[in-house]
């Protein structure tokens, strides 16, 4: 009785909107309207938070004010280089060029990582779609990477990229067979590529995988070679446009690559993270026990597992490739599960993904109240001002700093130089036209251990600036000579520099 009640009340209200308008109702989707909810919910962080908590964020943002000035503001000018390039790394700021004119700089950011859970869950739903699957417990149990440590720490390009990537999946699937595939396929390549070239190499992995799932046989061959119509960004990054040949796997690269593979639902609380990873583990083991793995999916789950392993932590200039692939792998491994579960583990499968998100959202909503309090202090800083940032990060901490790259919005805010930015030369477009003197990330870090003391009287970028910003939970024991406090809040403080001639005329007692 109660089956068919459902359907019998969606037919009388479409019958009675129609007698009022006049218009005929569609059916309801109720596959779609649940996506839509949860892209919703997806988003809530941002939309709670009055500016996205991520780690790297505000020194995005720098770049993309500086990007977008063209020479307009006399302070950005004196201090900042921008050099536009062609490359596989260019997501949102090719986004930010028409829509910060609209809503500004900062609201435009905003709406755009609004957008990139958004579309992650709409990808994902699209997907299932293509492939003729319901979104059941393995493709839910897939949003829980959305909000992935990658896009915890503000790999916004990436992140933008694997939801581009997802829905040009989507559309190969839906066009197989098509002989015109390849037309609308070039050009969705180049764009993937354009918003991150990781993107771009997951999604030739996904739709590699996909037709290795079809081959008749170990001897086929066609599955190297139909992906060609994607493959065609390899030309500009062969012609060594935006190239960086920087590659570096660090330091004790087996642990390393164990915590990249246990950190990878990392996001603010251990315990909570760990028993989320045991959880989808356990449903992964049972599907693959039962056999209920879709190979379209599995195969490309497995070498993405495979690359994590073997991929430097470090390539094309960008860090943490390997991460970004250990939680993309967990998320592919989660859309091969085809197991048709009762409502109980897919409402479960849903709350894991609804929790995880509300716990983001709740955190964010905490760490903005706090990034009120720190932002006031750039009131009593002038337009122009040079500004050395100072973080103390604890060298041991599992939640990410989501103040390690604040002292970016002096340059947001007040076009200061400031010296947490991305500003490498022969690493990112964006560099100090002064290389007399190192002043960009990661020269704002103080790593500290337990017990240890704060000493800021020679802190480095302090002596090319006339403001000190410190933010941290622990005081510092010293400050450099003559530096005079002008705003202090719970964490953090600005203090007004001396200037070096004065030190020296007090020191020769003038």
């Amino acid at each position: 009785m109660h089956g068919t009640a459902q359907p019998q009340t969606q037919n009388l209200f479409r019958a009675m909107a129609k007698a009022v308008t006049g218009i005929r109702m569609p059916a309801i989707d109720r596959g779609l309207a649940f996506a839509l909810a949860m892209a919703v919910i997806a988003a809530l962080p941002v939309l709670v938070a009055w500016a996205p908590q991520m780690t790297d964020y505000p020194s995005h943002l720098a770049g993309y004010k500086v990007a977008l000035d063209h020479g307009q503001d006399p302070y950005l000018t004196r201090y900042f280089r921008f050099n536009w390039e062609w490359t596989g790394n260019l997501g949102v700021e090719l986004l930010m060029v028409p829509m910060a004119p609209v809503f500004g700089l900062e609201r435009a950011g905003r709406i755009i990582v609004a957008l990139i859970p958004f579309l992650s869950v709409l990808s994902v739903h699209a997907l299932c779609r293509s492939l003729g699957r319901r979104m059941n417990v393995g493709p839910i149990l897939a949003l829980a990477m959305i909000w992935s440590p990658s896009l915890l720490m503000g790999f916004v390009n990436w992140s933008l990229s694997v939801a581009m990537a997802l829905f040009v999946f989507a559309a190969w699937v839906r066009l197989e067979g098509k002989a015109w595939r390849w037309i609308p396929m070039v050009p969705a390549g180049f764009v993937v590529w354009l918003c991150h070239v990781s993107g771009w190499g997951v999604m030739g992995v996904m739709i590699f995988g996909y037709e290795w799932a079809h081959r008749k046989s170990w001897r086929d061959w066609r599955p190297f070679v139909k992906p060609w119509p994607l493959i065609f960004p390899l030309l500009p990054m062969l012609a060594g446009m935006g190239s960086n040949s920087k590659v570096s796997y660090g330091r004790w690269v087996l642990d390393y690559k164990w915590g990249i593979l246990y950190r990878s639902m990392r996001s603010f609380d251990y315990s909570f993270d760990i028993v989320s990873l045991c959880a989808v583990l356990a449903v992964l083991a049972g599907a693959l026990a039962l056999r209920k793995i879709d190979g379209r999916f599995g195969w490309a789950a497995l070498m993405l597992l495979v690359l994590t392993l073997i991929v430097p932590r470090q390539i094309f200039g960008g860090d943490y490739a390997d991460y970004r692939l250990s939680t993309m792998a967990l998320m592919v491994a989660c859309l091969s599960i085809d197991w048709t579960l009762p409502r109980w583990a897919v409402s479960a499968a849903t709350a894991l993904f609804v929790s995880r998100t509300l716990v983001t959202t709740v955190v964010w909503y905490q760490d903005a109240q706090t990034a009120h309090e720190l932002i006031a202090a750039l009131d009593q800083v002038p337009e122009g001002a040079r500004v050395a940032t100072a973080v103390a990060i604890p060298r041991r901490q599992w939640r990410f700093g989501p103040f390690e790259h604040f002292g970016s919005y002096a340059v947001v805010r007040r076009s200061a130089m400031e010296n947490s930015n991305f500003a490498l030369p022969d690493v990112h477009m964006l560099s100090m036209r002064d290389l007399s003197y190192r002043f960009a990330d990661p020269t704002q870090r103080i790593l500290y251990a337990p017990q240890q003391h704060i000493d800021l009287r020679t802190f480095p970028p302090a002596r090319h600036a006339d403001y000190l910003w410190y933010i941290g939970t622990i005081k510092p024991v010293a400050l450099p000579d003559g530096a005079r406090v002008l705003y202090s809040s719970s964490n953090s403080f600005l203090a007004r520099l001396a200037d070096p001639a004065d030190l020296a005329n007090r020191a020769d007692g003038r």
